[in-house]
């Protein structure tokens, strides 16, 4: 089986690592198994290039990979010419397209191309095409959707990674041939990374008695800092050995944004940015915290929250990210409204009830290990290459 994944931006690239990620860890799998993938995509990581060749195939865990150069004066539509091309003059060598984006050239001219060629075509919006999403930018969206990738949608395979998302897509109204719902795949080999005891706590100067409240993720506005930081604040108020980090990479400026939030619920001296954490630091990170927090606007899936659980850290997130039914069902982790005073509840009784948090540990631990294994993901997609490879045209999953 032939298989052609073409995404935006893609390992070395560390940015938009929720579908990068996965995706590799999928490809690699599938390769191990015998599948031919190649990937298509650019050398652009966020607002950098990569220091990739280009046009010829570079080969990562089995992969083959095409970088090809995006110039595009808009450039965060991640058009390429080149990349273009390739993709109309090879699509038929394939016999399943698998795009991984919307809203951005990669994704449009894939489903143009793969249409056009009569190739199956499944597309995995990530988050993308749920609601609140799609009120960012609402009315350029609409324009988007209406001129561009509505045919796509309608033509495709959609791929959501949670009941919720589907949920959501369906009330858009939005059209689409036929839809799956398959978890993201997640290798623990990036978190089993032996470092020295409180490493992250002496990285940063963090006390060894400070219970520590853990945001990891882009620092981007439906992250929910405008909830986060006045939970904070209550929680620091009622427990003085409290920190709260937040790490990740700014994503448009909005790191401005939360540092007023920080001045104006003056909890400055309790709140600690770090940056982006990669390697040894992001995992001393999620060992060394007592808590993680993600009250999001809106989140598909969540695969920083898959990575807390991994690693045995109690997690908090609010009802409007993906997977947070699968967290209450089984108790993996404690689910809010989107609400200061709940968040704020639900943080201090993870840090003053070590049974209770232990409980959840093991539960979150348990779920991760059952349910999102790469193994375990990559038996569903097989099974919905193969059906769709060999009835294409009318293919239903």
């Amino acid at each position: 089986m032939k298989i052609l994944h073409i995404i935006p931006s893609y390992v070395p690239a560390l940015w938009a690592s929720g579908p990068i990620q996965p995706t590799h860890f999928l490809n690699r799998e599938l390769v191990r198994r015998g599948a031919d993938v190649t990937v298509y995509t650019t050398n652009i990581d966020n607002y950098k290039t990569l220091d990739v060749p280009l046009k010829n195939p570079v080969v990562i865990d089995g992969v083959k990979i095409f970088y090809f150069p995006s110039k595009f004066p808009f450039w965060y539509w991640y058009y390429s010419s080149s990349m273009r091309v390739a993709i109309r003059d090879n699509i038929k060598k394939f016999d399943v397209v698998h795009i991984t984006s919307v809203f951005l050239a990669s994704s449009f001219f894939g489903g143009f191309y793969a249409r056009r060629s009569n190739i199956p075509y499944i597309i995995s919006p990530h988050g993308s095409l749920m609601s609140e999403p799609l009120q960012y930018h609402s009315l350029r969206k609409k324009i988007y959707l209406f001129l561009f990738e509505k045919k796509n949608l309608s033509s495709a395979i959609l791929h959501f990674t949670v009941e919720k998302e589907r949920e959501e897509y369906i009330k858009s109204n939005l059209r689409y041939k036929d839809s799956v719902i398959i978890p993201n795949s997640f290798d623990s080999s990036g978190l089993n990374i032996s470092v020295s005891k409180d490493f992250f706590r002496k990285s940063f100067s963090i006390s060894k008695n400070k219970n520590i409240i853990l945001f990891l993720g882009r620092l981007t506005w439906k992250k929910g800092f405008d909830t986060l930081i006045p939970a904070f604040q209550k929680v620091a108020r009622q427990r003085e050995n409290c920190v709260l980090i937040i790490a990740g990479g700014d994503d448009r400026g909005y790191k401005r944004k939360i540092e007023e939030l920080v001045e104006q619920y003056n909890v400055g001296a309790d709140v600690i940015f770090v940056g982006e954490l990669h390697g040894q630091y992001k995992v001393a990170a999620l060992k060394e915290s007592d808590v993680f927090a993600l009250p999001s606007y809106s989140e598909n899936f969540g695969m920083t929250i898959i990575e807390a659980m991994y690693c045995r850290l109690p997690v908090v997130v609010t009802k409007y990210v993906g997977i947070s039914d699968v967290i209450s069902d089984t108790g993996a982790g404690m689910v809010t409204q989107k609400d200061s005073d709940e968040i704020a509840k639900a943080l201090l009784c993870i840090l003053d009830d070590q049974k209770y948090a232990n409980r959840i540990r093991e539960c979150g631990e348990r779920l991760v290990k059952e349910r999102y294994s790469v193994a375990h993901v990559t038996d569903i997609f097989i099974d919905l290459y193969q059906k769709i490879c060999y009835n294409p045209g009318n293919a239903t999953v």
